[in-house]
Formats: structure tokens, C-alpha cells, sequence
């Protein structure tokens, strides 16, 4: 599997001018590459020229852009309102060519570099190559450019419930993740460390497209292995960012995964207290395609079936819990159908467990120490996946 995806990191960007195909982002966005004096560039522009990004590929942190035509001239400022302070902001004015643009680069001490920006083109990806990265390549051109030359670093080795866990890292974000490497088939392996190679290179896409006014912010991600058996494996992926918004936030997202199949599993694909076929919705990566169920029949299910059901068997199993607030805190609301429409949940030994969901303003509520559905209960209410727990 990583014989594709290192093949796949480390083409370099200035050798995609061999290829054919002008790239549109799945946005509406042009992508370009080229050069700032001697720097290699990337560079994502909207189609009426008003906004963009770009990075110099030795840094691959975006530099945000605000465009405006005159003419046939494309004048782009680096930075934002609030970078600007009643100063001068670096500033690229480019006329069109035949290929793409080329103009000036001028900073605010009158510093004037040359630029060459050319209609970026992407080679084909090969078999081998992370369904992630391919995702990137055909809908994220820029995003897929950013992570060129990029390597993963081989890191600890560990058991866990039996199984043997490598573990990876991307050295310039520190972002990780782990691969399976024995006690599945070779199959199921592959289809399992897709799903975790993928939540890593989208940890580094966050990393790198994390700004805040036209600043780098702070994004940190990190993955936790929970439960794995023959049919199951539960996995948290931990975020702490700050990329703009009134404060930064912290939270826990499982991936939960059928070790038979490789697919991700959901709460309804597990548990099921609706009328009917149980609904599929998922969560997905970015550039995925979205699931197909109706969104509002999704939603009526959830807050007006599940929920109140959810509550109900919780208020009968943890009585105390839900009726009590961390101390020093506002209330949290257990018992209100709420923060039960959307739980966060993974599998344990004795059951599911679920972690409500709360606004950052309420994060303290988030954790809780109990909320586990047995699997006595959860048989009696299966969902769309037939699963041996």
C-alpha cells in the first residue's frame, strides 16, 4: 500500500507542466503553478479574479489573496483587511497569456520580483494510490499539489487487543496516524489502513490550509486506537484548532469501521429504532461523495425518533449522571433530547458508548465517564449491518 502512496508524495510540482489537461477545482476555482522570482508557486484564484490563496511550495502554507480586474489586468493583494492596518499590503498584477499569466510581484518596500504562473496539470494516479489522495487529485487539484514531496516517516511499533499496530508521521505538520499490519488478512488490512491513511493526509490538509486572517492558525491532530475484534475496530481522532471564528475549539470524532467489509459504520447502521429500512447517513471525508439518504427524513428521524429514545434507555441505566452537572458548571441538559441527536459513540467491551454533542460553549459537557448502551440492548434494536458483538 505505501509503495503507491510514497511514489505518489514525492512528485514534484514543476514537472506537472508535461502534462495536458488544465486543472478547474471542483469549486469553480483555477489552480496554477509556477514561480515568484525563483520560487515555486501554487496558486488557486476564483474565476472572477476576487479572492484566492497560494503557497510557496518550500512552506505549503496558504497565503490568502483579494483580486480585483482592471482591464485585462489581475491585481491580487496578499493578506487580508485586517493584516493591512492603514499599510501597504505585498501586491501581484499579472496580464493573461497564451499558458496562463505573467506579471509582478511588488512588496510594500517597493521589492519586485517576477511571476510566472502556468494552467496547473496533474499526471494520472496509479492503482496503488491512496483512494484519498486520488479523491484530492481529481477534485482538490491544490490541495493534492500542497502535499507533494511530502513523506511519512516510519515511527513506533505496538500490540493492541492482539493486533500489531505501525504507526506513521508526517514530519513538517507532526501529524499521525497508524496502520494494521497482522491480525486481519492481507485484504482487510488494505481496506482498513485506507481509512486510517486517509484521516492522516487530511490531518495535513487541515495543518497547512489553517489561517486566520491571512495568518497561520493552529491546527493539531491526533488518532487513538479504541476496541478491535474480527468484526469491529473503534478508533478517536482527537482536533485542537484555532482557524478563525470567536474561539478555538477542541473535540473527539470516532471512526468506527466493519473489519469484515472495510466500510464505515454508522450509529444506524449499528443501532435502529426507526420504522422501516434503517437510513445510511454518513459523515464523510472532505471530497467524498455525500450519502444519498434525504437529509430531512434523516434529521425527523433523529431528533424525534432516536433522541427521545436515547434519553429514555439512559435515564433508566444512568439515572444520577443524567440529572447531574459537573460541578461549577451551567446545566447541562442529559436528560433533553438535544445533545442525543448527533452522539459521537464507539464500541467498548460491554456496549456502545455515546458522548453527547455540545456546542464549544458547553465543551465540559462533552466528556462524560459513562453513557454506555449495552450490546444486550443493542441486539434487540439492530440496525442496517449485521454485525457479531
Amino acid at each position: 500500500m505505501f509503495k503507491g502512496l510514497f511514489r505518489l508524495a514525492g512528485i514534484v510540482v514543476l514537472a506537472c507542466s508535461t502534462f495536458s489537461t488544465a486543472l478547474w477545482a471542483e469549486n469553480g476555482t483555477l489552480v496554477y503553478t509556477g514561480t515568484v522570482g525563483k520560487s515555486p508557486i501554487v496558486l488557486e484564484v476564483s474565476a472572477n479574479g476576487s479572492e484566492g490563496r497560494y503557497f510557496y511550495q518550500k512552506y505549503r502554507s496558504d497565503l490568502v489573496l483579494t483580486g480585483q480586474k482592471e482591464g485585462d489586468t489581475l491585481i491580487l493583494d496578499e493578506g487580508s483587511e485586517s493584516d493591512n492596518e492603514g499599510k501597504s499590503l505585498p501586491q501581484i498584477r499579472l496580464q493573461p497569456n497564451p499558458d496562463g499569466w505573467s506579471g509582478e510581484w511588488t512588496s510594500p518596500q517597493g521589492k519586485v520580483l517576477k511571476v510566472e504562473l502556468q494552467q496547473a496539470k496533474l499526471p494520472p494516479v496509479s492503482a496503488e494510490t491512496l483512494p484519498y489522495l486520488v479523491r484530492l487529485h481529481d477534485k482538490a487539484p491544490y490541495e493534492y499539489l500542497r502535499l507533494q514531496g511530502l513523506k511519512l516517516k516510519q515511527g513506533r511499533t505496538e500490540t493492541f487487543m492482539g493486533y500489531t499496530l505501525q504507526w506513521w508521521g508526517e514530519p513538517q505538520t507532526n501529524m499521525e496516524s497508524f496502520e494494521v499490519v497482522s491480525g486481519y488478512t492481507a485484504e482487510t488490512r488494505q481496506r482498513l489502513n485506507q481509512h486510517l491513511m486517509a484521516r492522516l493526509w487530511q490531518g495535513v490538509v487541515g495543518h497547512f490550509g489553517c489561517y486566520v486572517d491571512g495568518k497561520r492558525g493552529y491546527y493539531s491532530q491526533g488518532i487513538q486506537p479504541l476496541w478491535m475484534t474480527s468484526s469491529v475496530m473503534s478508533a478517536t481522532i482527537s482536533f485542537d484548532y484555532y482557524c478563525g471564528g470567536a474561539y478555538p475549539d477542541q473535540y473527539n470524532e470516532a471512526l468506527n469501521l466493519d473489519t469484515r467489509t472495510g466500510q464505515v459504520l454508522t450509529l444506524d447502521d449499528v443501532l435502529w429504532v426507526g420504522q422501516g429500512k434503517p437510513l445510511h447517513f454518513e459523515q464523510t471525508y472532505d471530497y467524498d461523495e455525500p450519502s444519498s439518504e434525504s437529509s430531512d427524513t434523516y434529521f425527523d428521524y433523529r431528533s424525534k425518533e432516536l433522541a427521545p429514545w436515547l434519553v429514555a434507555q439512559l435515564l433508566k441505566l444512568y439515572p444520577k449522571e443524567m440529572t447531574t452537572t459537573p460541578e461549577g458548571e451551567n446545566e447541562c441538559g442529559y436528560n433533553d433530547d438535544y445533545p442525543w441527536r448527533y452522539p459521537d459513540w464507539y464500541f467498548t467491551e460491554k456496549g456502545i458508548k455515546l458522548e453527547p454533542s455540545f456546542p464549544h460553549v458547553a465543551a465540559v459537557c462533552r466528556n462524560i465517564g459513562w453513557g454506555v448502551l449495552p450490546y444486550s440492548l443493542i441486539k434487540q434494536h439492530p440496525g442496517g449491518v449485521a454485525l457479531q458483538l
